[in-house]
């Protein structure tokens, strides 16, 4: 997850947590959500990494059988 959007995620936590009108199941549902992207961000990540990796592996073998 890019800085800026984890900034922009705190953000909203912080302003849940001092929001007057929310309840407190409606906040910790919130959070809930929050960190939910929050790993499926890093999950994105991660597999595009690991793509990356197989991608480069998988690159000399497919050249050696004329793939690529």
């Amino acid at each position: 997850m890019s800085k800026s959007n984890m900034k922009h995620l705190e953000k909203i936590k912080e302003s849940i947590g001092d929001d007057k009108i929310l309840s407190e199941d409606e906040k910790s549902s919130s959070y809930k959500r929050i960190e939910q992207w929050i790993a499926e961000d890093k999950g994105m990540d991660v597999l595009s990494q690991d793509l990356i990796n197989i991608s480069a592996r998988i690159r000399p073998l497919l050249a050696e059988l004329g793939l690529v």
